[in-house]
């Protein structure tokens, strides 16, 4: 009797492998998370906690090819839970990195402001100095005066149009010869070069606006 037992469990077991094989409740469940986890970079995040929940898949798989179904479906519910925990991680990681780098936006965004602000502030600052220097000639220029000063100016050899603008009886700055230079374009061509004997005009009764002007063009443009 127990030999046609025998015979009948084998022949169940290996001609009709189907017909009492239990099927494991919790491979495809491991599998699904773990090739979840590795989509989301779990094998580059945590390798050591990844590699072992690989690790005890694969031996649910060794158990599996036994028929030792119980033994296996335990290690491929040990191995879900595995995974299910690198995806909790993995979603923490993901979360401090997004708030890290809202943070790091945020911070880029206030420096932004506050470099822009400065800019601007000294841009303010420094229309303030031009107006005040502007100002202080303006007060200098007075109208007894200016009808004492040439209406004109003979380049000598060797002088520039700086160094003439810097002359007391013309400008008294040499960053306002670009109003020589504009007054006298139809024998100028370069301001860099002028020649002797050349009679120059002399603009005057000048606004403040012209004045700043010129000394913004010096300062692009200036003649070495």
């Amino acid at each position: 009797m127990f030999r046609k037992l025998l015979v009948i469990v084998l022949f169940c077991s290996y001609l009709l492998p189907g017909c009492a094989r239990v099927v494991p409740t919790w491979r495809d469940e491991a599998k699904s998370a773990i090739i979840g986890v590795y989509a989301k970079g779990a094998q580059k995040e945590f390798p050591v906690e990844y590699g072992n929940a690989l690790d005890i898949y694969k031996k649910g798989e060794e158990f599996l090819k036994e028929d030792e179904v119980e033994a296996a479906d335990e290690f491929f519910h040990f191995s879900w839970i595995k995974a299910r925990l690198l995806a909790q991680e993995l979603a923490e990681v993901k979360a401090r990195r997004d708030e890290e780098a809202r943070l790091k936006a945020e911070a880029e965004k206030r420096e932004t402001e506050r470099l822009l602000a400065l800019k601007e502030m000294e841009r303010k600052s420094a229309l303030e100095r031009e107006e005040l220097k502007t100002r202080k000639i303006s007060e200098k220029s007075k109208p007894v005066k200016e009808r004492l000063l040439p209406a004109s100016h003979t380049v000598k050899r060797g002088e520039t149009l700086p160094q003439i603008a810097s002359k007391s009886d013309v400008y008294n700055d040499y960053k306002l010869w670009p109003l020589l230079y504009r007054a006298n374009r139809d024998q100028i061509r370069d301001p860099k070069h002028i020649w002797p004997g050349q009679v120059l005009r002399i603009p005057r009764n000048l606004s403040r606006e012209e004045i700043a002007e010129a000394r913004r063009y010096a300062q692009e443009r200036p003649i070495n």
